[in-house]
């Protein structure tokens, strides 16, 4: 009898706990309002007159020095950054409907340019031989590198705060949800603006670390000469917390605040600055033409979440959930879990509904600043040029988003370190991948405006990922000849040119004479007309591999 008695209670309880999931709730009068917590307190500072700093302590124990480490060309595997720890300490769900026991989904790779970067295979690109370890006998003698920031907090005013107006909108009428949507009764908004995340942060000096591991014998080239490097990154606030920390990595904390000199470089309207060029392209700000991308993506998502938000919908009152909340909701999930280390959002949505919202960023950063963008080579035409005057060792000249004043002067645009690094924007890192026309990277016809045929190689989440970085190797190879070589990386994976610079053989490893590349990619800058692609008057249309050139009429 005890036992029926418990198996009819466990019914209940059950059938109870069903029907309270399907019972709505009167949302919170604070539900969907922004709030935001400051720290460190008005009024404190560190007191180190009570709390002295180790030069002052002295007692510093035994300090003598190691060599620098050279892991590219010394270890015998390469340190890729995959599977959890690329994303450690976040938490991602499995997707809505996915059975935990099944194979593993990593929601993380889809979200476009808001997810955190990872290794990418060369094999993707053509190359199944080749890995970032300089090729047997080859020894690295440079490195160029040019790196988004990391993880930062969404737009002031984007869909992830449109959204929480509606909800707190919608709370003022007494909007009511249920089941899933639960969370919402006392969600708040709880992001800032534009500001690095701690896991941003983390990010970033990770990376600083991999480099100082993989390149840290080229500081003694800065040893022998007697001075210290040069790095540079843009004025807005994450930029420079970003070439902070990443600089923390490399050099260590506090040694970076005497070791390296961080150039900040003024991002404004109006001023020359090759980490924005947006702001002196005037056709880069015309929706026709600069944002081609932006409203195929918004066309596509119309009917790219229907059964979610079907399900959606049914399990709210008060307001009726579009396309354009699915995708604040999707960048809610993207934003709070490298804000705050997960989201209730994301076990919203289905493994369907990420592989859409990753193509919704494909198209928008294809046809804004990739193959399909008539304006992306001009804007990066201005690091294109730097790169090949460091090459060179010459300053660079022509028309573009470059500094001059700054680019011409051997305190701020040294011509002789072994060793740069350049802090930018994911737009701006790719658009210079398309003035050094490295087509393999975009392989296939343009993207479909409607539907992922998967025919491109493109993948924003692979390119444009926070901490994307671009790297140009120079290599002094013996075995080969000439024996100065040079190949460029992207997120560790080595991408070939033999398809599209003239006379560079095709290479297992991705290298070629480094006489040629400079002589094919001065040729580049030839071609791509600064004045033209960005104050020019001409039409453009989507669907269209530009080469991220402007058109120009025909006779």
């Amino acid at each position: 009898m005890q036992l029926v008695t418990t198996a009819l209670l466990s019914a209940l309880l059950v059938h109870t706990g069903a029907a309270e999931d399907t019972a709505f709730i009167t949302a919170a009068p604070h539900a969907g309002s922004a709030i935001s917590e400051a720290y460190p307190p008005d009024g404190t500072s560190v007191d180190s007159a009570l709390f002295p700093p180790e030069a002052e302590v002295g007692f510093p124990g035994p300090t003598p020095t190691g060599v620098q480490p050279a892991a590219i060309q010394t270890a015998a595997s390469y340190p890729y950054n995959r599977g959890p720890t690329n994303q450690f300490p976040l938490v991602a769900p499995q997707p809505h409907g996915k059975e935990e026991t099944s194979e593993q989904f990593d929601i993380t790779k889809y979200w476009g340019n808001l997810s955190p970067w990872y290794s990418l295979s060369s094999a993707d690109y053509g190359l199944p031989d080749a890995n970032p370890l300089a090729p047997k006998g080859c020894s690295v003698t440079q490195v160029h590198l040019l790196y988004r920031h990391g993880a930062r907090y969404p737009t002031s005013g984007a869909a992830p705060a449109q959204f929480a107006e509606k909800i707190a909108n919608a709370t003022k009428d007494g909007l009511q949800v249920s089941g899933e949507l639960a969370f919402l009764s006392d969600w708040t908004y709880k992001l800032g603006a534009e500001l690095l995340t701690p896991f941003g942060r983390s990010q970033e000096f990770l990376l600083g670390i991999q480099h100082r591991q993989l390149y840290g014998h080229l500081l003694n080239n800065f040893t022998e000469a007697g001075t210290i490097p040069v790095f540079r990154t843009e004025s807005q606030d994450r930029m420079v917390k970003t070439a902070e920390n990443f600089a923390a990595g490399f050099f260590g904390v506090p040694e970076y605040l005497d070791q390296v000199n961080i150039e900040i470089l003024v991002e404004a309207p109006g001023v020359n600055n090759s980490g924005a060029p947006y702001y002196v392209c005037n056709n880069s700000n015309v929706d026709s033409l600069g944002y081609i991308g932006s409203t195929m993506a918004s066309s596509f998502v119309n009917d790219a979440f229907n059964t979610t938000l079907e399900r959606l919908n049914s399990q709210v009152s008060g307001l009726t959930f579009t396309p354009t909340d699915a995708i604040g909701m999707l960048q809610l999930c993207s934003y709070e879990t490298n804000a705050l280390g997960y989201s209730a959002f994301c076990g919203l949505f289905s493994e369907e509904d990420f592989v859409n919202y990753e193509y919704y960023f494909d198209l928008s950063f294809y046809y804004n600043n990739g193959p399909g963008s008539p304006v992306a080579a001009a804007q990066g035409l201005a690091y294109l040029q730097e790169f090949v005057a460091r090459f060179k060792g010459e300053y660079p000249e022509g028309w573009s988003a470059m500094n001059l004043t700054y680019d011409n002067s051997s305190t701020y645009f040294p011509l002789n370190q072994s060793i740069y690094a350049d802090a930018t924007h994911e737009v701006v890192v790719l658009d210079t991948l398309m003035a050094f026309n490295l087509t393999a990277l975009f392989n296939g016809p343009p993207l479909d405006a409607t539907k992922n045929q998967r025919e491109n190689s493109f993948v924003a989440s692979k390119l444009v990922p926070f901490a994307t970085h671009f790297t140009a190797q120079v290599l002094e190879c013996p075995a080969y000849q000439p024996t100065k070589q040079m190949r460029f990386l992207v997120n560790d994976a080595v991408v070939p040119v033999a398809d599209s610079y003239a006379g560079c053989p095709a290479d297992e490893h991705g290298l070629c004479a480094f006489d040629t590349v400079v002589s094919v990619l001065q040729d580049r800058i030839d071609e791509i007309d600064f004045d033209w692609d960005c104050f020019g008057n001409y039409t453009a249309e989507a669907g269209v591999d530009y080469n991220g050139r402007a058109p120009r009429a025909t006779s």
